[in-house]
């Protein structure tokens, strides 16, 4: 039986859009329970046994949770390495190993798939030059019967699928062999430049389910969320997070602003509840991030946890996490699932933890929210033409990162004079929770936009109503400035914007004159890299460079430019070294071969004709400079019993841990944007963290039981399978150290770049 519950919310122009409403339909389906899995098959067992790693977290649920018996509390201290995959490369240290009956999937070797047996970490078969593949994973299905098996990814805006037994592209998928995921998001497809997310996406059932990551600039395209069949590539359903008229959540915006308005993506994990056929979207903000005259209204969906049905995209409950976002608090971790305990009785339920460090729980089936939550005011922006959403929702749970910067929690062991800086900065700022961004002054945001809870940042015990939570603490500054319409050419306005991001973002590790330092010289890369090499860098990360997903597509071309690129570069795709010979079973090369578009229209830069829109427009960078301007712990790891609404344990996580306890050598944050953990069934947690950290805690009360140091980083989420009866633990630990890290790659007996899998001696 599925309850379907659609909530018949008033329009958000006149009431707010969480209140719960007095009207509720329900509609009972009786339907055979198998119709809801039928073909649901996604490895050697069905997933809710969590003994395989079918999904990027696991199953289809995210909640990194795995089945164990051999590897308790007692003994996990006696892991070690059984056997590594060594792959030297940059372009695949975000890589989430796949692992299906007794195959392993991971990237290396030159931007090339590779099946490994997983008892031996021999290669069964190759796929190479796949740059472009979405560098977080890939996805696998496969039929009842067993007999097709396949790996489905997106690759340069593409979707496409791979036989997961021989390793060659399957050719009657899709159109020309593959789906073009630019089509369908009210643009001309062939303006698009950027589309496809960085995650994997889920299945279910005989469905692919898809986000997206199309920019955070102006008139960058929407985010819909769409399934495909994963047989035939056929677009099955697609949810407009950006409503279409006569779409519910259409009157929340400007009329016809989905012709123009982007973003309101899930470029995260998309969660899905099985059993009941319910697939959870954490969608993002909407563009423009920072200042919303022309979207005025609360916008819906960004910012939501939207529930859908999984089978038709159909919308059955919503709740909007913070109206008319302006400080880009996107949700960008999975929406776990669990059942919890509330006067007396058990709820399935679904929590999501958030940027700004807050929690939100509700019934899984009606959205109902478990724990109060409250509308406050917050002060009015400023900017012209802004309206800012006079309310916001805080929820009654404790947060778990703090919103304000002030001297007394500035960072103690900053120098004299960085803490004069600091003084005479913040009597001229304004900190706190949702002070909007103005052009008079700078706003000092805690959490910023990389604050908090990310991608990968959450787990779930389900049955016991626990969530774990990685998060850390990263301001970001922001002040806004009048710009005209974007330009692809080096205005002095772009240089000026071009400029500004390599101060902020490149110059530490490139140089003050590009000419190298930590990192590579930059001087004249333009004529040395291919466009969509260079894109595929900045945009994902490469190496010990993280990926800078916030960078408007104009701004990305400009700077490509300002390192001396040739403009005709850009109608060209990213290319794998041509040089570099593989070795091993090579099975296909390439993926299929992509259509060249022989005309390209130009991306939209300005209003449709006839629109209605500001005057001005106004941008900021991300004010991402200053990653430690708190005082320590940075970075955590905690337990939140949502039971009770209290957080049971919490523990710094990384360098951050060495330096609370007196080594005061490394002073910087360690950062958990990038790393990830799995709950095991015998109550260990284990995680990672900045400085190739490898923890196991005790999931009762966060003592550490075992850590060990990687010879290299892992940014990555880990993976576990059981083989045989035995359990093994996969880490991709593939990435480079930062210039402000301990580099444990040239100590004495180090192990090479690779996959690195433990288990517990024989």
């Amino acid at each position: 039986m599925l309850l379907q519950i659609d909530m018949m919310l008033h329009p958000l122009c006149s009431q707010v859009v969480n209140k719960i409403p007095a009207r509720i339909s329900i509609i009972l389906i009786v339907m055979i329970p198998v119709f809801f899995n039928m073909g649901c098959h996604s490895g050697g067992s069905s997933h809710l046994d969590h003994a395989s790693w079918t999904h990027y977290g696991g199953s289809p649920e995210q909640s990194r949770y795995f089945h164990t018996a051999e590897i308790t509390k007692d003994n996990v201290h006696l892991l070690k390495v059984a056997w590594m995959y060594p792959s030297e490369g940059d372009d695949f240290y975000f890589f989430n190993p796949i692992i299906v009956d007794t195959m392993m999937f991971v990237m290396g070797k030159n931007s090339s798939l590779i099946a490994l047996n997983i008892e031996t970490g021999k290669e069964v078969w190759i796929h190479t030059k796949l740059r472009g593949l979405s560098r977080r994973g890939l996805n696998y299905w496969e039929s009842r019967d067993k007999n097709d098996k396949r790996l489905l990814f997106t690759l340069n805006n593409t979707l496409q699928a791979i036989d997961a037994l021989t390793g060659k592209s399957i050719m009657t998928f899709g159109k020309d062999c593959y789906v073009d995921l630019r089509e369908g998001l009210d643009r001309d497809p062939t303006s698009i430049n950027r589309i496809q997310s960085m995650m994997p996406g889920v299945i279910y059932d005989t469905l692919v389910i898809v986000g997206s990551s199309p920019g955070e600039g102006y008139f960058s395209p929407p985010g819909h969320v769409r399934a495909y069949n994963v047989v035939t590539g056929k677009l099955e359903w697609t949810f407009h997070t950006i409503p279409h008229p006569g779409e519910y959540g259409y009157d929340t915006w400007p009329k016809d602003a989905y012709k123009y308005v982007g973003g309101a993506n899930v470029w995260s994990e998309i969660t899905v509840d099985t059993a009941r056929g319910i697939a959870y979207l954490p969608v993002g903000s909407p563009t423009y991030d920072y200042y919303g005259a022309d979207r005025i209204g609360a916008n819906l969906f960004g910012n939501s946890l939207v529930a859908l049905n999984a089978r038709t995209g159909e919308r059955l409950w919503h709740y909007q996490t913070v109206h008319h976002d302006l400080w880009d608090y996107d949700l960008a971790s999975a929406p776990q699932l669990m059942t919890v305990k509330r006067d007396g009785k058990s709820i399935d339920a679904v929590a999501i933890a958030t940027k700004h460090g807050f929690v939100f729980v509700f019934d899984r089936v009606t959205g109902e929210p478990l724990f109060p939550v409250e509308e406050k005011p917050f002060i009015k922006s400023e900017m012209p033409g802004e309206q800012s959403w006079p309310t916001q929702p805080i929820s009654a749970l404790p947060n778990f990162t703090r919103h304000e910067v002030t001297m007394e929690t500035l960072n103690p062991y900053f120098s004299d004079s960085v803490k004069q800086q600091w003084s005479e900065r913040l009597k001229s700022a304004k900190s706190g929770l949702y002070v909007p961004p103005s052009d008079k002054y700078e706003t000092v945001m805690m959490p910023g936009a990389l604050g908090g809870a990310n991608y990968g940042n959450t787990a779930a015990d389900p049955k016991n109503g626990i969530m774990y939570i990685l998060t850390q603490e990263y301001a970001s500054i922001y002040k806004l400035e009048k710009v005209g319409p974007p330009k692809i050419d080096l205005s002095e306005n772009q240089i000026k914007r071009v400029r500004s991001l390599y101060s902020s973002s490149c110059q530490t590790c490139h140089g003050a004159n590009m000419q190298g330092g930590s990192a590579p010289s930059l001087v004249a890369v333009g004529q040395r890299v291919f466009w969509g090499d260079f894109r595929n860098t900045v945009v994902n990360g490469k190496g010990q460079m993280p990926g800078f997903v916030h960078v408007d597509e104009a701004t990305l071309r400009a700077l490509y430019l300002y390192l001396g690129g040739n403009p005709r570069s850009f109608a060209f795709r990213g290319r794998p070294d041509t040089n570099m010979k593989i070795t091993g079973p090579v099975a296909d090369s390439g993926g299929v071969e992509i259509r060249l578009d022989e005309t390209k229209a130009q991306a939209l830069m300005d209003y449709p004709p006839d629109m209605e829109h500001p005057a001005d427009r106004y941008t900021t960078d991300y004010g991402l400079e200053w990653m430690g301007l708190l005082s320590p712990p940075w970075s955590s790891i905690l337990a939140y019993d949502l039971n009770n609404g209290t957080i049971k344990w919490q523990q710094p996580v990384g360098e951050d841990s060495a330096f609370v306890q007196g080594d005061k050598t490394k002073g910087a944050p360690s950062g958990t944007l990038r790393k990830g953990m799995i709950v095991t069934s015998t109550g260990v947690i284990f995680a990672t963290a900045k400085g190739g950290k490898l923890y196991a805690f005790n999931a009762e009360n966060g003592q550490i039981l075992w850590e060990t140091t990687l010879s290299h980083e892992s940014n990555a989420q880990p993976s576990m399978y059981t083989f045989n009866g035995k359990e093994y633990l996969v880490i991709n630990a593939t990435g480079n150290f930062g210039p402000d890290s301990y580099d444990h790659s040239k100590k004495e007996g180090a192990l090479p770049k690779g996959y690195v899998v433990y288990a517990l001696p024989d």
